[in-house]
């Protein structure tokens, strides 16, 4: 991802990535805290020097930036400016050309995007990737599976830890639903939704994980004011 600057020497353009710190809470909304209180912490992802290119398409050029504990960065930049093709190294989808990426300290360059998500790192996606037949309550239980314990066999024949992991599910993907104010349409199939809460059920999916860091692609495009608050 390239952020232009221009300098009044005529200098090489310089790669930047813009970042904002702050954390804000709002007390109506602490599912996912509990009220508690959290101070920013040590790097637990870190972005070294990745380059990404498509043939002689250069997407991302030696981009670097950390991540600390609870805390909160906007990756801001154009259309094309290469901030979903960042997300896409993160997360494993795409393997930079140059670069390392290291959560929690392991390098992740080498590990595939359902390794990467089963270590804590979850995220949305600028182009939704829901099952639209699917009921909104079942698409945000699917961010569970990574939490579950019981093999095909303990489902199928619904033997007592399947039973007691799927009531946990359930009732974790139930509060998370009433967090994000969509418990109306629970049951409805997500292809029936409008294109803001379809974003709404995809974050909800995405938090659903417990992921320590969540990345999220555009996640207010498509809303409107009411789907925002």
């Amino acid at each position: 991802m390239v952020i232009k600057k221009r300098n009044k020497k005529k200098t090489k353009k310089k790669n930047k990535v813009k970042t904002k710190t702050k954390i804000k809470t709002k007390s109506k909304k602490k599912i996912m805290t509990q009220g508690r209180k959290f101070k920013i912490g040590k790097p637990i992802l870190e972005v070294k020097n990745i380059s990404l290119s498509f043939g002689g398409v250069k997407a991302i050029t030696n981009i670097s930036f950390d991540v600390l504990e609870h805390e909160i960065r906007a990756l801001i930049g154009p259309n094309g400016a290469g901030k979903s093709s960042l997300l896409n190294c993160i997360n494993g989808i795409y393997k930079p050309q140059e670069g390392k990426i290291l959560f929690k300290g392991e390098v992740l360059d080498k590990i595939t995007p359902n390794i990467i998500a089963q270590k804590g790192i979850s995220r949305t996606f600028q182009n939704l990737a829901l099952f639209k037949r699917m009921s909104v309550l079942d698409n945000i239980l699917v961010g569970r599976k990574l939490h579950s314990k019981a093999n095909f066999f303990e489902v199928a024949l619904q033997l007592p830890r399947a039973r007691r992991e799927e009531k946990q599910n359930r009732e974790k993907c139930e509060e998370i639903i009433k967090f994000l104010e969509i418990e109306n349409i629970k049951h409805t199939p997500v292809g029936k939704l409008p294109y803001g809460l379809q974003k709404k059920v995809e974050l909800g999916r995405a938090l659903a994980t417990e992921a320590n860091v969540l990345l999220l692609d555009e996640p207010m495009a498509g809303m409107n004011v009411e789907e925002k608050r």
